[in-house]
Parts: structure tokens; C-alpha cells; sequence
């Protein structure tokens, strides 16, 4: 099978703001080194978890020039690159260094709710102008339209378009999927908590919020995973599960950051209209780390 690259644990990196929410250049490269050590295998930038949607241009050409200065074991780097607007979307590949970048992740339209004909012909013009491999990222939950398996299987077959991170939750869309893919087409999982099942189905991997805080512990997860050691598999997988509500009880990356913050990576400060997390959540996520 090819495009290895993306098999195994890719980190959704959170974008470390200072109090005064400039970008914290200093605990990023604290971040790096951190999920570095913890055996992650590739980088995703820029996407949900980097809060992409409040990150100014300048910021985000300045936040990739960082990760590609900071990345000694040339980890492959995927682009959050996406949007619902696809002329724009497209125009922006222009102002955009690829040089260092092996892919971009790309996510359904959102707002405008397009019909399964209009996420075919979006996630197509965008893949056909794109400089590098194309991964489909499908959310529902958050962008309001659900990429059918038929749509998805429809993409698989263009030359630029490598697999989906799947976030719909639903594993049978995932089954179809894997059926009638073809081979060098991947699954990767979007759900930290599903990332076994995801794999046990025909996955390869995840796009992980929560190696941010537990590199290790989602890499071992996901390697033995694939090994088919499912019994080593879960022993990592239950270090985690039952912080795993209180990760995304009040928004992503907002959970992530503070379990950054008590683990002395970074400082838990997001942009508007994310709020810090409340003492509450600290609190109920410092006594179950201390438990464990």
C-alpha cells in the first residue's frame, strides 16, 4: 500500500497563544519537542485543534515557516486548508509556501450546507488545483452536512486525493467505505476514542487531538492497533478514556489546552468565541490525572 506516510498517529497540533493571545512561539517549540519524544508521526497544522479560524494569514505563514524550521525528524507536515468558499479556497494556494508540505486536510463546506453533488464538485475542483496529496476531513458535527460513503468513494479515485479523516462517528459509513475503496485509498479515524474500532474496521490510523497532551500513550495505542494487539491496544486506550468527555466538554481545543497548560506545555488562553476553560474543568481534569 503507499502513502505510509500517513499511517499511524498525526498530531493535531493546538496553536499555543501568550495571555496577550499573539502566537507563543516559545511553547510551540516546547509542543514539538514534546510530541516529538512521544513518537507521533506526523504533523497536522492549522486545522480545528490550531484554531485556524481566528489565525491571521500572516500568522499562519509564520506558524508554518516555525514547524518546518522545528521538525528534526522530518515528520510529514498536513495543511488545514479548508472552506466554503471553493473560488477562494483555490486562490489561495497561491500564497502558500508548499515546499515542506506533503499534504493539505480539507473539511465539508460549512454554513452553506451543500447537497452531496455540491461536496463531489467542491472537494474536486479544490483536489484538481492542489499542489499536494488531498486528505478529506468529514465533521458533520460541526460543518452540518454528512459526506455519504458514495461521495467519498466517488473522490477516492482522483489521483490527488489520499484518503478521509472520518469524524462522523458512524461506523457503518466507515465499513462502506472500506469495502469498495480502492487499496492506496486511506482511513484515518477523527475520534481519539474511536481510533480502535476505526482500525479494527480497515483504518489506518488517526488525526488526534489528544496526543497533543498524551503522545505517547496515542502512539502506543495506535501501533499496536495496527499490529493487531488489540489487548495491548486497550491497555493504553483506558490510560485515557475517561478524561476523554472532559477533553471536549467545553469546545476543542479549549480541554486540550488546559491539560497542556497542568502538564506545563503551554499556557490554556484561545481566541474568541472560544473562552478558557472554567476552574471547574481544571479541577474535575487535574483530580483524575493525580488518580491515575
Amino acid at each position: 500500500m503507499t502513502n505510509k506516510k500517513y499511517y499511524g498517529t498525526g498530531v493535531a497540533l493546538i496553536t499555543p497563544f501568550n495571555e496577550d493571545l499573539s502566537v507563543d512561539f516559545a511553547s510551540l517549540e516546547k509542543l514539538l519537542e514534546y510530541v516529538n519524544k512521544g513518537g507521533v508521526d506526523y504533523y497536522v497544522i492549522l486545522g480545528t485543534t490550531g484554531e485556524s479560524s481566528t489565525v491571521t494569514e500572516k500568522e499562519k505563514t509564520e506558524i508554518i515557516a516555525f514547524i518546518k524550521k522545528n521538525n528534526p525528524k522530518k515528520l510529514p507536515i498536513v495543511l488545514g486548508h479548508g472552506g466554503n468558499d471553493t473560488s477562494k479556497l483555490i486562490e489561495s494556494y497561491n500564497t502558500i509556501n508548499f515546499d515542506g508540505i506533503d499534504g493539505i486536510l480539507t473539511v465539508n463546506p460549512y454554513y452553506n450546507k451543500p447537497s452531496q453533488e455540491g461536496l463531489y464538485q467542491h472537494f474536486k475542483a479544490v483536489s484538481d488545483a492542489s499542489p499536494v496529496d488531498v486528505i478529506l476531513y468529514n465533521i458533520p458535527g460541526r460543518t452540518g452536512v454528512n459526506m455519504l460513503a458514495e461521495t467519498t468513494l466517488r473522490l477516492a479515485s482522483h489521483p490527488k486525493v489520499v484518503g478521509i479523516k472520518e469524524a462522523s462517528g458512524d461506523l457503518a459509513q466507515c465499513i462502506d467505505i472500506v469495502k469498495q475503496k480502492p487499496s492506496d485509498f486511506l482511513l484515518i479515524g477523527g475520534d481519539d476514542i474511536l481510533t480502535l474500532p476505526m482500525i479494527s474496521v480497515g483504518g489506518v490510523g488517526a488525526i488526534s487531538a489528544i496526543s497533543n497532551a498524551f503522545p505517547d500513550i496515542t502512539s502506543k495505542m495506535t501501533n499496536f492497533a495496527l499490529a493487531n494487539d488489540y489487548a495491548s491496544a486497550n491497555v493504553e486506550l483506558h490510560k485515557f478514556c475517561h478524561l476523554n468527555k472532559l477533553f471536549f466538554e467545553e469546545g476543542n481545543p479549549v480541554g486540550v489546552k488546559i491539560m497542556l497548560d497542568i502538564l506545563g506545555i503551554c499556557k490554556p488562553f484561545v481566541r474568541l468565541p472560544l473562552v478558557k476553560a472554567s476552574d471547574g474543568l481544571r479541577t474535575k481534569m487535574k483530580s483524575l490525572i493525580e488518580k491515575a
